[in-house]
């Protein structure tokens, strides 16, 4: 595929976001619909509440959309690119109902945590099981080390790994811009490790997810007209796991993801530690929060985190290209 025709799905994914979500977010205002934020966040951030939220529904039908018409344009709708989509469709489908029930019912938590974790895993075994049918390996490709066949053992890996980074990027989305900006430079370094091995279906959700989301950060940066909402980080962390799958490249996703994993290190550590002895790590997990309250600025806490984000892509594509 030439890159001047990756301008296509870069292009109509950031022109429907473009278009759509000044309507969604006037709508929200109307209705005075927004995201009640959480009494133990920082003090500051109580002025957000009221903010239009589920901004993610709108990236994740542009995604959807623009993958399906350039995929076909392509003759690239394989069963691995709907298999992304799935896990898009379902992962945001937790995560809608979650925000609906936020919203509409005025409380802070929707669904609670052990329905969201059955549906990501259900929807992680599906996805394995439709995986495998396929004929996809079951094996797990390692620097230094190899090829390690998994068999069976890879369906609970691969569940593992969608839930796991599901739940690792809404973790993570917790200031203005900061998810967005990082969901930009991940599927950018998927969607240049696609190109390299040809794939010209992951490449085409890599490319529609980058223009989606460029068009969501004109919204989303600070300070933030609108927030994505569950549907949309429980989507992309789902996403960046198939993706990984897919590519038969799943470790890259600790260096590529290596700020969402160490957002959820923050957050177990710092249950364990209180637990065990009584003491916090750190002033507010997940770990931008601790910034925060150490005086950073949002945009300051962005830029490094994008820093970062940028820097561990770099060193990925430089391992493996």
């Amino acid at each position: 595929m030439k890159l001047t025709e990756l301008l296509i799905p870069l292009s109509l994914s950031f022109a429907i976001v473009l278009l759509i979500m000044p309507l969604f977010i006037a709508y929200f205002q109307m209705k005075k619909h927004g995201q009640e934020i959480q009494d133990d966040g920082p003090t500051w951030h109580i002025a957000k509440s009221g903010t239009p939220t589920m901004g993610g529904l709108v990236f994740l039908i542009a995604i959807v959309i623009t993958t399906v018409v350039t995929g076909a344009w392509q003759e690239s709708l394989t069963t691995g690119l709907w298999l992304i989509i799935f896990i898009l469709v379902l992962y945001g489908g937790l995560g809608f109902l979650d925000d609906f029930i936020k919203i509409f019912k005025k409380r802070n938590l929707g669904l609670n945590s052990k329905q969201k974790f059955l549906g990501q895993v259900l929807g992680g075994l599906v996805f394995y099981l439709a995986y495998r049918m396929e004929g996809f390996s079951s094996t797990l490709t390692l620097p230094l080390i190899g090829d390690v066949p998994l068999g069976v053992l890879y369906g609970l890996f691969a569940i593992f790994w969608l839930v796991g980074f599901s739940n690792a990027v809404n973790l993570t989305d917790g200031i203005d811009g900061l998810v967005s900006g990082l969901g930009i430079i991940s599927f950018a370094a998927y969607g240049v490790i696609a190109w390299h091995q040809q794939q010209t279906d992951i490449l085409l959700i890599c490319v529609a997810t980058v223009g989606s989301l460029l068009g969501f950060f004109i919204y989303n940066k600070k300070p933030a007209k609108i927030f994505m909402g569950d549907v949309g980080s429980l989507a992309l962390g789902g996403m960046l796991a198939a993706i990984s799958i897919a590519l038969h490249q799943e470790w890259t996703l600790l260096l590529i993801g290596l700020v969402y994993v160490i957002e959820t290190l923050s957050v177990m550590l710092q249950v364990a530690s209180y637990k065990l002895t009584g003491k916090r790590l750190f002033k507010m997990a997940p770990i931008h929060h601790h910034f925060e309250m150490s005086g950073w600025s949002e945009w300051k806490v962005d830029i490094v985190f994008w820093i970062v984000g940028l820097l561990m892509s770099a060193l990925t594509l430089a391992i493996i290209l």
